[in-house]
């Protein structure tokens, strides 16, 4: 699963590493994303890029994928994720796979790991703090007066070395290489772009404890990503919201 991710960079980084031609006035750097609910504000919906006219897009999209023929928006909350080895299985996503891929920008995700009746929230990312590409597929939803509902969820494989004493799953991470091949639905196939789906090297990233401040979804400064010393952490954590 993966469920909390962080943008921390600027708009201006997104432009640069995805040869984007739009601005976003609205986009503020995030260091807590969490699942929500859909609502009118624009500060629930996260950047994704997507292929559009041969060209690479940036829209806002709510983070629960909400398939087109669902009867309300409560179906988001249980599509967050989606798992790499069953896409073309679930009914919510083996049409998506030939026509709608997408990439989610993050530079980061939280995981927590389990020490005795404890779990220690922990941010994991690449060595080099570079914003990264998360594999995503995306759906519109519309509502009987016509109301469009952008909204994507999150791909997980199995967890690399570094990830897998913390987690049973992990987001995928695309390689710079791979992230054609995933976005090009036109020329891709899923049977070729589904190769791409695999646990990113352990060795170009980290990871570190980080502060129970992170639990609350309410909570998104920048003291989330801050490392974090074994007698910093309280003996009981926050629960998670």
């Amino acid at each position: 699963m993966c469920g909390r991710i962080t943008s921390t960079f600027e708009f201006g980084d997104l432009k640069v590493r995805w040869n984007l031609n739009c601005d976003l006035p609205t986009y503020a750097r995030r260091y807590n994303i969490a699942p929500q609910q859909v609502s009118p504000s624009i500060e629930n919906k996260v950047p994704v890029i997507l292929r559009y006219g041969g060209e690479n897009a940036c829209r806002l999209m709510h983070w629960g994928l909400i398939p087109n023929w669902a009867k309300d928006l409560s179906v988001g909350n249980r599509m967050i994720n989606a798992r790499a080895e069953s896409l073309r299985e679930k009914p919510a996503f083996k049409q998506l796979v030939e026509t709608r891929r997408c990439i989610i920008p993050a530079d980061g995700f939280y995981e927590w790991r389990k020490e005795g009746k404890r779990k220690v929230p922990m941010w994991v990312h690449l060595k080099s703090r570079e914003p990264f590409g998360l594999a995503g597929l995306w759906d519109v939803w519309r509502n009987t007066t016509g109301k469009r509902v952008e909204s994507f969820t999150i791909i997980t494989t199995e967890p690399n070395e570094l990830v897998r004493p913390i987690h049973n799953r992990m987001p995928v991470i695309l390689r710079r290489e791979d992230e054609e091949q995933w976005l090009d639905v036109s020329r891709t196939r899923f049977g070729k772009a589904r190769l791409v789906l695999k646990p990113y090297s352990a060795e170009l990233m980290d990871a570190h404890d980080v502060s129970p401040l992170v639990n609350s979804a309410k909570y998104d400064g920048p003291e989330c990503v801050e490392p974090v010393s074994d007698d910093q952490l309280p003996g009981s954590q926050l629960s998670l919201v």
